[in-house]
């Protein structure tokens, strides 16, 4: 083997993972890698630059954008992301404002390897040019508007009440020249005057390999990774910098930031209708984040306070006095850390007062004896925590390998601080005295910032008056001519990106074999009900049957044996019992479900203790739909513990399902021990923390979209529907007011849905991990079961195929536009029958042509985003409720999407369009990520495992079967799909249609739906709210014009985010 140019600078071993870290040093270039080791089907890099800027150009974010656009050798707009979709691989990045990472996911070494190198000429050697950074970053079309990628992501965030509060705070915490106080996204002002120069002044500053460290986690062939980056490095010296030329780091170098000298106290305010709700921003400068035990000293402080309803913030000013509905905290660590509180859905008059008892909880906090055996519980807590997911993740070291990059000496001496948790021991021996101090310290004695976030309906009209004058007057500028002559060079920047790659340039990266992606096999046993599935052949089989023998626990348990520390215990629980009036009220009970008063031999326990033992005896818990294991009409309750504690969760498994407190004579009891009535007060606020998140949820347009689909689709008897926002808006005001008049009805309703779900044939039970190690697996559950009426055999699973309404189970007749005030351009979902069986011959197909066009920089990338139709499109289909969706994600006008949506696939659907073939081998290789995805470590193969089996009554080997039946479509098989599954979610008659729209363009909207065929209606938000049969006492105010959503004629400018599936729930 040639000796690689790349040099060995430590290697070590992790104590409390599995993991190890190799780190390697260019001497050529000085490009730092940093391998972790973990066994598993994919490889993940993380390409990290420290990147600092002193102005609000947003240089650093558009940069990110355009490294996509092209290389010196693959000056081809998505040759990237052609190449990585027939790899395995997916692409993406982020900018921060300390540094830009870009993304790699890929199954498999043997994928990764192939595309690193073009991957990473992109970063280091884009073309970066003019045509690219018009289109993508900013440029004014043909109408007068403004827009572009980057332009049009900051324009639905700039106004944003988290953004503008946290850049206000910048401002205050730092000086000029320090880069923390700027906006590296970009303001929409600094953004309309960027030059294509200045990025790329900004990259040859930046973009040098010795700034450059590759992060790469997962099972790595060393000597190819030396040898793939050798031969890279070859193809780029004559163009970068040598390691000893000159180099200002980023960071380092440059000038610091220094403690606040005084505490400051702004108003900002926001663009919001709804008046009523503000928001509390509180920052320190805390100790210097590169060192370990100050910054680990400090996580467990805020932990202490804030983390749970036990702790002392959140008890005193969320659970006892309702002064907000959540408070959280972040520790930004720098060499300087960011400490911020932010108090959330604050009384806007209360605004000064909250913060002044904030800071008044917090003071005697600091200055009584604290409590120092939850402090301990706490920092062991904490240890467990990270133990158990650097077991399974070794990506939880990303994060501080990128910051130990950026700001830490070039020795690795820094990285060694993550071999072992010895902090967290010493920690251990700190005194109550210490740990006040140390609070004082930071906190009670620091000078801070406060940042009130006011809403501001004035404002809200004033942007968006302002915004359309400027678009005016840049319009009249401009004039006829003008606009044509932009209209003119925008189609030439658009011809010049959308150049044709050519195929002999992709036919020269072969799709990789499949050999390199290693799996992760875990073993099956059963016992009790389950073993109806069949009896396993196999080792720990047999140690389930020899525990069984001589017990009596007819549970349904299904096991997954994987080599791990901890144990993992899923009760999967049907609904089907919970009357459905109720289901609504799942809402309180599942947010209360860890903390609720138990009975304990004779004896009342207080949530505050109930959540302080949880959290003394297990790792995590958590309580939820069963969407993430493939059934959403299922509830499942999860509780991580180590190994010897595995009878320990069982226990608490009891206790919380059978021993909580809500039956009347119970509570009584209750109530006369302690005169506050915590339970009716922790119900009350449980309430009141749900209904204050609403307002949040109906400014968004893509989430109500989503769930006004729901209320389309989904029946009554669903839970996805009862636990909606539409239904939470309606319900839990009410349920506010019983419980404020009439308790004793909703206390005893909930008791009624704990006895309803809580039966023996409602259990299917997982345990997941080293079986081997459990004393007693089976036998262990015979205290739980015990008082359990066994005779009833377990029932059927729900399907949400069951649980729809005649609207989702023949969609086609329903078409609904929603004006909201809160956005400015629109979002849909259509929907229409898909495949409801796995044993479908049609599925296969069905999966290749959605993975075809969906593809990034594929015939509907291409043809919507790559025209400035919409941010993007997506289908989504459940074989659950057998229906299949097309979502439209931020566009303009979603009718133009729908109409060019549509002629795109019916031009494949009918032969006028060619399939590419490389795209095709895009498409297969994406699914083989899917599957590779679901396994990505042992949890989640044994999570993977369970739901084929248990949950769909599939074989184990599903995967398998169903990916040679992938590999085996035809174009043929893939026409016919098109036309009888996927243009029915386009076409009138066959698809459901909801829109949310600014409500200048409703009526718009309703014309071009009309001239489809569709016979659309407007309808506010408050048309879809379903109260379940709860009624609103005389006179009582629903607060129905509170969502933004009247006839405003203008809108507003601020837009939605995340998109949010919906029939997945």
């Amino acid at each position: 083997m040639t000796t690689s140019h790349f040099r060995t600078i430590q290697t070590f071993k992790v104590e409390y993972s599995p993991s190890s870290f190799i780190q390697y040093e260019s001497t050529r270039t000085g490009m730092r890698v940093v391998v972790v080791e973990q066994k598993g089907p994919n490889v993940y890099g993380r390409f990290a630059l420290a990147t600092e800027i002193h102005d609000d150009s947003g240089a650093p974010h558009t940069l990110e954008h355009l490294c996509f656009m092209g290389s010196m050798n693959y000056s081809y707009k998505g040759v990237l992301d052609n190449l990585a979709t027939r790899a395995y691989s997916s692409t993406n990045a982020w900018t921060a404002i300390d540094h830009t990472a870009y993304t790699l996911d890929t199954a498999g070494w043997e994928a990764f390897a192939q595309i690193l190198p073009v991957y990473l000429e992109h970063v280091l050697l884009p073309t970066l040019t003019d045509a690219g950074c018009y289109t993508e970053v900013h440029h004014i079309d043909g109408t007068g508007s403004d827009a572009g990628v980057v332009y049009s992501e900051m324009q639905a965030l700039q106004n944003d009440q988290d953004e503008l509060m946290e850049l206000k705070n910048q401002r205050l915490l730092y000086p000029e020249g320090v880069g923390f106080r700027y906006e590296t996204g970009g303001m929409m002002e600094q953004l309309r005057v960027l030059t294509a120069e200045r990025i790329r002044e900004f990259h040859r500053e930046m973009y040098q390999p010795k700034n450059l460290c590759l992060v790469i986690v997962g099972e790595v062939d060393h000597e190819n990774l030396l040898v793939v980056l050798d031969k890279f490095e070859d193809t780029i010296l004559d163009y970068v910098p040598k390691p000893d030329s000159p180099f200002k780091r980023p960071w380092v170098d440059s000038k610091q930031a220094f403690p606040l000298d005084k505490t400051i106290v702004e108003i900002v305010h926001f663009p919001e209708e709804d008046e009523s709700k503000g928001e509390i921003l509180i920052s320190f400068l805390g100790p210097n984040g590169l060192d370990t035990f100050l910054s680990t000293a400090l996580d467990i402080a805020l932990i202490y306070l804030t983390e749970s309803s036990a702790s002392v913030l959140k008890n005193t000013l969320v659970e006892k006095e309702q002064l907000c509905s959540d408070i959280s905290t972040e520790a930004t660590r720098r060499p300087i850390t960011l400490i911020e509180f932010s108090i959330n859905s604050v009384d806007t008059e209360a605004l000064a007062k909250v913060e002044a008892r904030f800071f008044e909880v917090l003071k005697e906090a600091a200055s009584s004896e604290l409590d120092i055996d939850y402090m301990r519980n706490c920092i062991r807590r904490t240890k467990r925590h990270l133990t158990y997911y650097a077991e399974d993740n070794a990506s939880v070291f990303v994060d501080d390998i990128i910051r130990d990059h950026i700001f830490d000496k070039r020795d690795g001496s820094g990285l060694l601080e993550y071999a072992s948790l010895k902090q967290y021991d010493e920690l251990e021996k700190w005194s109550s005295r210490q740990w006040r101090e140390f609070i004082r310290n930071w906190l009670v004695d620091a000078h801070h910032t406060t940042i009130f976030g006011v809403p501001s309906e004035k404002l809200s009209k004033q942007l968006k008056k302002d915004e359309e004058t400027r678009i005016a007057e840049q319009r009249k500028r401009l004039g006829d001519n003008g606009l044509k002559e932009l209209e003119k060079k925008l189609a030439n920047a658009k011809a010049e990106n959308e150049k044709e790659i050519p195929k002999e340039l992709l036919a020269r990266f072969k799709v990789p074999g499949t050999e390199s992606i290693h799996f992760i096999n875990t073993t099956t046993a059963r016992s009790g009900a389950a073993l109806e599935m069949g009896h396993p052949m196999n080792g720990i089989q047999n140690i389930i049957d020899s525990d069984a023998k001589g017990s009596n626990v007819p549970l349904f348990i299904h096991y997954e044996h994987i080599p791990s520390n901890f144990v993992k215990i899923r009760a999967i629980l049907s609904t089907n019992s919970i009357p459905v009036q109720l289901r609504p009220l799942l809402a309180i009970y599942l947010e209360n479900f860890f903390s609720t008063p138990i009975k304990r031999d004779g004896n009342i326990v207080s949530f505050e203790q109930v959540l302080v033992e949880l959290e003394r005896d297990t790792v995590q818990f958590y309580i939820d739909s069963g969407s993430y294991i493939g059934n959403p009409e299922v509830l499942a309750i999860s509780i991580v513990v180590e190994s010897a504690k595995y009878a320990t969760a069982i226990h608490w498994l009891k206790e919380l399902t059978w021993d909580s407190v809500f039956d009347q004579e119970a509570s009584s009891h209750y109530f006369s021990q302690d005169s506050a009535e915590k339970l009716l007060l922790m119900l009350v606020a449980t309430t009141v923390k749900l209904l204050a998140g609403i307002p949040d949820e109906k400014r968004d347009g893509s989430t109500m979209a989503a769930a006004v689909d729901v209320m389309m689709h989904l029946g009554k008897e669903s839970i996805g529907r009862a636990r909606g926002t539409l239904t939470k808006a309606l319900y839990l005001k009410r349920i506010l007011r019983l419980l404020k008049g009439e308790p004793e009805k909703v206390i005893s309703q909930l008791e009624e849905i704990r006895r309803e779900v809580f039966r023996f044939e409602n259990f299917r039970v997982l345990v997941v991990g080293n079986i081997e190690r459990l004393s007693k697996p089976v036998s262990s559950w015979e205290s739980f079961v015990k008082t359990l009426d066994t005779s009833k055999p377990v029932g059927k699973l729900e399907k949400r195929l069951d649980r729809l309404t005649e609207a989702g189970k023949a969609p086609g007749s329903l078409a609904y536009i929603v004006p909201m005030s809160t956005i400015d351009s629109s979002f849909a979902y259509t929907t229409a029958k898909g495949v409801a069986s796995y044993d479908d011959s049609r599925l296969p197909a069905l999966m290749v042509a959605i993975a075809y066009l969906d593809a990034v920089e594929g015939p509907l990338w291409t043809s919507v985003r790559g025209s400035g139709l919409a941010y993007g499109t997506n289908f989504s289909r459940s074989v659950d409720s057998g229906l299949l969706q097309f979502n439209i994600y931020r566009s303009p006008d979603a009718n133009r999407v729908l109409e060019t949506s549509k002629k795109t696939i019916e031009d494949f659907a009918t032969g006028a369009a060619p399939f590419d073939e490389f795209a095709l081998e895009g498409a297969v290789s994406s699914i083989v990520v899917g599957f590779a995805d679901e396994q990505s470590n042992m949890q989640a193969a044994a999570t993977s495992s369970f739901t084929r089996q248990a949950i769909k009554g599939l074989p184990r080997d599903w995967n398998e079967q169903m990916l040679k039946k992938v590999r085996a479509v035809k174009v043929e098989e893939i026409k016919s799909v098109l036309k009888e599954v996927i243009l029915p979610t386009l076409t009138p008659g066959t698809a459901d249609v909801v829109i949310t729209c600014a409500p200048v363009i409703a009526d718009k909207i309703k014309q071009g739906l009309e001239e489809k065929g569709f016979k659309p209606e407007i309808h506010p938000l408050t048309y879809f709210q379903d109260d379940y049969g709860l009624k609103a006492a005389e006179g009582e105010d629903d607060g129905s014009d509170e969502d933004g959503e009247e006839d405003d004629e203008e809108g507003t400018l601020e837009d939605g985010s995340a998109y949010t599936a919906s029939i997945e729930g």
